[in-house]
């Protein structure tokens, strides 16, 4: 069992973006700060707000790129190289399309799925690494996927996200000790109102 070293949040910088749903990710990033008492603050080696801290008795790094979610690579890639962070110390949550607002999913490898920000991480990183996939739902057609993901959640959508989220934080302990396979099987069963 190997533990994270380093939790990543994708999002997209600015005031406009932070109650889209492309920044699911910051927002689960957002919850592990504020429960550990960690401060994140700009790092301009790594073009993003980094945090350290102790997450269950783990030393852990945290991460919210600031270069735009396309981007996103330009901000994670030298933060693990700098660290030495290996492809199963690492997790990145993003939003997630596929899967309706409400479910999250633990996945290892594999590739982009079309997210963009994953796709300038993983020429660089690989697919090894952990992804934590927060349910946005899809709006029905591409052509307005771009719309959607850079929209607010409806209210519904929000309460079912922020209920993910919430499950998620619940396996972190798990997350963080390397118990990769038990996590998997507490998120990924995760049901809205169960």
């Amino acid at each position: 069992m190997s533990q994270l070293k380093l939790i990543v949040g994708l999002g997209n910088p600015g005031q406009q973006y932070v109650e889209t749903r492309h920044n699911a990710g910051f927002w689960f990033v957002a919850l592990i700060a504020d429960k550990f008492n960690i401060e994140l603050a700009a790092d301009k080696k790594f073009n993003g707000l980094t945090g350290r801290g102790r997450i269950f008795g783990e030393d852990v790094r945290l991460l919210l790129p600031m270069t735009f979610m396309n981007n996103s690579g330009q901000s994670v890639v030298p933060m693990v190289k700098y660290y030495g962070v290996e492809p199963h110390e690492l997790l990145i949550a993003h939003d997630e399309l596929d899967i309706p607002a409400g479910s999250i999913k633990l996945k290892t490898g594999g590739g982009h799925g079309g997210h963009n920000g994953l796709r300038d991480i993983t020429p660089h990183l690989g697919n090894d690494f952990h992804r934590l996939r927060i349910g946005i739902g899809h709006p029905g057609h591409k052509s307005k996927v771009s719309g959607h993901v850079l929209s607010k959640p409806s209210t519904n959508d929000q309460i079912a996200i922020e209920a993910a989220l919430e499950a998620a934080m619940n396996s972190l302990q798990l997350l963080v000790t390397g118990d990769i396979e038990k996590a998997r099987s507490q998120i990924n069963g995760f049901k809205l109102n169960s």
